[in-house]
């Protein structure tokens, strides 16, 4: 415990600054059927410590690893379905140590930290900080590496003076390290960290230092700056990170593209998204199921329409007529990309979708996408009839309210409402399925009734 109340080196100093207020992105962890059962349980017991404490020993004894894991996970995360229950993720960790499975980890035993400090629970805190330094003080890489996550984690939980904690000897370990790997992640995570925290100009400090140290900033520590100033709407500077970026070699992917979007889309700037996403296409910059995910979740006119499953619109040609302004060109961005085509699978024994990853407006986009393009591929006769159709929507297991998928709600009612003969499959309920040639009579009775898709949108170019 003493190292922690050591002074920290004055060098750093400089990089503690003026606080911005940060803006959460994190998600929470979904949590398994067991362990959804197991919180219900301790929810009822009504802050009985006795039964509380009965309850997580009757539950560590009988789950394997995961499901103990993955309850703890949830009532460690900053956005969890439980908060009130979070008091017990002390009581539920110590009983995790005593399982003849359970390894000591950093990361979970950091994520404990941060929200015991943003309970005021600082002698609990100290102590596993006090016993982590001690299992890994001889251990060099594996201390840095605990205040990394630590630092994270803090900034996650938004714990200042935690934050401020970890942050002060992550530096001192840094400074006084001679491993490079050391100096790299622990750069790394400050930058990270700061910008989690909304500490932009503390975090392009440290930034700065690496240079001078002889470490270039790699992508990530780019990334990091780049989603930390959009999601302040700070959109200069954010653009300005991207340009930096480029002078430094580093190439504009995916990832940071949809990072920009999403901050686009945060703060309702629909006008900025579609040259973004010509710019994507004009470098040849891939869209990914995220990208729909950034774009559409941010459509206000199609969210809010599909929050009445008995009026939104079934085809491309409905949905167009529909849309105006910024969101009808978004929807032309979008449908012009290969993301369908990834999703796809087609040969004799059967035809996929696979929906996994979408979010809402993205699935029912893509759903409009497949029904145009299951018309194109069973009017032209060099396309064999697969034996079987399958439209994969996921049972809800990686929904927050696990077990209850809103999109295979979507896909159910579109095919309930466009008198499809895709039904739930007895073997996968995740699953829609058809015999290929009943879906084929049916996608060309409505080819007969539709415009095509072509007919909209024209080539793509």
């Amino acid at each position: 415990m003493g190292s922690l109340q050591a002074a920290f080196l004055p060098a750093w100093n400089h990089h503690r600054r003026r606080r911005q207020p940060p803006i959460k992105g994190e998600t929470c962890v979904a949590l398994t059927k067991q362990g959804r059962s197991f919180l219900s349980s301790l929810a009822i017991s009504s802050g009985d410590s006795a039964i509380a404490n009965r309850l997580i020993k009757k539950f560590v004894a009988s789950s394997p690893k995961s499901v103990a894991l993955n309850a703890l996970s949830h009532l460690l995360s900053p956005r969890n379905s439980h908060s009130h229950l979070s008091s017990l993720a002390l009581p539920l960790y110590m009983k995790i140590t005593e399982a003849t499975w359970f390894n000591w980890n950093s990361k979970l035993v950091a994520d404990l930290i941060a929200l015991l400090d943003t309970q005021g629970r600082r002698k609990e805190s100290k102590t596993l900080i006090s016993d982590a330094v001690s299992k890994l003080k001889l251990r060099e890489r594996d201390l840095a590496q605990f205040y990394c996550n630590l630092v994270e984690s803090h900034s996650k939980h938004n714990s200042k003076q935690g934050f401020d904690d970890s942050y002060a000897r992550l530096c001192e370990l840094v400074c006084n390290s001679s491993s490079a790997y050391v100096k790299r992640q622990g750069y790394k995570s400050m930058v990270s960290s700061l910008c989690e925290m909304g500490e932009l100009g503390e975090a392009e400090s440290v930034m700065e230092e690496m240079r001078m140290k002889g470490l270039k900033p790699s992508l990530f520590e780019f990334r990091s700056m780049v989603y930390g100033y959009g999601r302040l709407g700070l959109f200069e500077d954010m653009e300005r990170m991207v340009l930096e970026m480029e002078k430094e070699g580093l190439e504009i992917d995916t990832i940071c593209s949809n990072m920009v979007l999403s901050s686009y889309g945060a703060h309702n700037a629909l006008y900025q998204m579609v040259p973004w996403l010509q710019r994507m296409k004009n470098l040849g910059i891939p869209f990914s199921i995220r990208t729909f995910n950034s774009v559409l979740n941010s459509c206000s006119m199609i969210m809010s329409m599909l929050q009445d499953r008995d009026a939104f619109p079934l085809s491309i040609v409905e949905l167009n007529e529909i849309l105006k302004g910024e969101e009808a060109l978004l929807v032309k961005e979008l449908a012009g990309s290969s993301v369908l085509d990834e999703a796809m699978e087609w040969d004799a024994l059967e035809a996929k979708l696979d929906l996994h990853g979408m979010h809402l407006a993205s699935a029912y986009l893509i759903m409009l996408q497949w029904i145009e393009e299951m018309k194109c591929k069973f009017k032209d006769e060099e396309h064999v009839v697969p034996a079987q159709m399958t439209i994969v929507c996921g049972s809800g297991k990686h929904s927050q309210d696990r077990g209850e998928s809103p999109v295979k709600h979507l896909v159910k009612e579109m095919m309930f409402r466009l008198k499809s003969p895709m039904k739930i499959d007895r073997k996968n309920n995740g699953c829609l399925i058809a015999k290929g040639k009943v879906l084929k009579n049916w996608v060309c009775l409505l080819r007969e009734e539709n415009a095509s898709f072509d007919d909209v949108y024209g080539e793509q170019s």
